[in-house]
C-alpha cells in the first residue's frame, strides 16, 4: 500500500468500517511509514478532544485576533453581497 492508497481509506480506517483484509495492508503500511502514523495520529487526538465535548479556552490574545479577522471577513462578505444586490 503506498502513502496515497492509504490517505484514500483514511476516513473508513479511523471509523473501524475498512474492510479487515485492506486494515492488515494498512497496519503493515503504518508500520513502517512514519508521515502516515503521524496523520492516523493527529486524526485520533482530533476525534479524542472532539468527543470529550469540553470546550478549549483559547488565549485572550488569540481570541482577540480570531474574532477580529472574522468580523473583517463577514463585513467583506456583506458589502461584496450589497454590491451584488
Amino acid at each position: 500500500m503506498k502513502c496515497q492508497d492509504l490517505l484514500k481509506l483514511l476516513n473508513e480506517y479511523v471509523d473501524g468500517s475498512v474492510d479487515p483484509a485492506l486494515c492488515d495492508e494498512f497496519e503493515k503500511h503504518l508500520a513502517g511509514c512514519n508521515p502516515c502514523q503521524i496523520v492516523v495520529d493527529n486524526i485520533r487526538k482530533t476525534i479524542t478532544l472532539y468527543k470529550a465535548g469540553q470546550p478549549y479556552e483559547l488565549p485572550v490574545e488569540f481570541r482577540a485576533r480570531l474574532h477580529a479577522a472574522l468580523r473583517e471577513k463577514w463585513n467583506e462578505k456583506q458589502a461584496a453581497q450589497a454590491r451584488t444586490a
